[in-house]
């Protein structure tokens, strides 16, 4: 990631009206989501880390990254991010509850609060973040501020096994 990243970028939720995505360093050390109605959410990747230019963060290894909100410490797990789609998940826990954002299509995951799905997110990448808030899941402003900034710092969406299988394999074809 370089210091060209199109953010900072403002978006503007239907249910939390406007939301802003910050990414600070040359390479992404630091990403913030703020808004009028959501909670101040930091993820903080540890100095000295070598950055991955595919994820905005620069890193999936939890033992590098802090996560605050509203100045209170959350823990987060991201997963390695390896063949199968369920592994770019990325768990939550903050205020006794658990949040996972994970990838349920190419392009977008959906968030789960406690287990029940609360909505649906894309993010190509340059910090614009799109929901789509689930009918009767009542989201509230600390499953918005999370939602937004997993989607930033570690994109959405994933590709079936099987396509990726096919595409490993037709690079070692003639």
């Amino acid at each position: 990631m370089t210091d060209t990243t199109p953010l900072p970028a403002a978006v503007e939720d239907d249910r939390f009206g406007d939301i802003l995505v910050e990414l600070t360093g040359d390479h992404g050390e630091k990403l913030v989501v703020s808004g009028e109605r959501i909670p101040r959410v930091v993820l903080t990747r540890a100095p000295g880390v070598a950055a991955d230019d595919h994820i905005a963060i620069g890193t999936r290894d939890p033992r590098h990254l802090t996560l605050t909100v509203d100045g209170r410490e959350a823990t987060i797990k991201p997963g390695k991010g390896k063949l199968r789609r369920h592994s770019y998940r990325v768990d939550v826990r903050c205020a006794g509850t658990s949040y996972r954002l994970v990838p349920d299509s190419i392009p977008s995951s959906r968030l789960l609060r406690d287990g029940k799905r609360v909505g649906d997110f894309s993010s190509g990448g340059d910090g614009r973040v799109l929901a789509e808030w689930r009918e009767g899941a009542e989201p509230e402003p600390l499953d918005a501020a999370i939602a937004y900034a997993l989607a930033a710092a570690f994109g959405t969406g994933g590709q079936p096994m099987w396509m990726m299988l096919v595409e490993t394999v037709s690079e070692f074809l003639p």
